[in-house]
Order: C-alpha cells, then sequence, then structure tokens
C-alpha cells in the first residue's frame, strides 16, 4: 500500500531536530519511531499517532480521529488522524507533540 509522501516529509520536518529518530517501513506505510518506540507513521493517507492508553479518549474525541484497527482488532493507545486533522501545519504538529509526549515516557529499545 502506498503512503502519502508529503505528509511523511511534513512529519520528517517536525522531528528532524530529533537525533533519537528512525524510519521503519511498517503497517503497510512508514513508521518513525523515537528511541525505538514508534511514535507517529503514514498508512495510505492517514497519519497514525501513538497517543498512549490515558490520553487515547480524549484523541478520539478530536474531529477527524478514529480508532486504529489495522489488523482488524482495535489498538488501544494508537489513532488514525484522516488528512482534515492534519492539512494544517499547526494541527500536524499538535499531533506529533500528543504522541512525543507519551513515547518519550516509555524506555528506549535497543
Amino acid at each position: 500500500m502506498a503512503y502519502d509522501e508529503d505528509l511523511a516529509q511534513r512529519l520528517r520536518e517536525l522531528l528532524a531536530s530529533r537525533l533519537d529518530v528512525t524510519e521503519r517501513k511498517m503497517f503497510g506505510g512508514i513508521g518513525f519511531m523515537v528511541s525505538g518506540n514508534m511514535c507517529v507513521g503514514v498508512q495510505g493517507e492517514d497519519l497514525i499517532a501513538r497517543v498512549g492508553e490515558e490520553r487515547f479518549d480524549d484523541g478520539l474525541a478530536e474531529p477527524h480521529a478514529r480508532v486504529f484497527d489495522f489488523s482488524g482488532r482495535p489498538s488501544k493507545g494508537f489513532l488514525y488522524v484522516a488528512p482534515g486533522g492534519t492539512a494544517d501545519e499547526g494541527d500536524l504538529r499538535a499531533w506529533v507533540d500528543r504522541a512525543l509526549a507519551f513515547v518519550t515516557t516509555l524506555p528506549p529499545k535497543g
């Protein structure tokens, strides 16, 4: 499955100042790992944001957000955000900041 290269490039630019970010093909798209932990990604036209279980319901209440269910089962802590929720740079940055706020609490993975 192809993914939105423009959205991926916008994520690269937002995460460029971090030395702990790597890219990885996943979910038929691309994921951005922070210290080895999945943070954000792109699948098709959608952003994938890992916000954690504690902030999941708040994120889900946002316009354009829905449950991440790539495997057919809902993955608590992960959300899809449709293009309307990331069209504005401020909105995209807010989603990235939410994901970073959660992922940076996790221990680094080798």
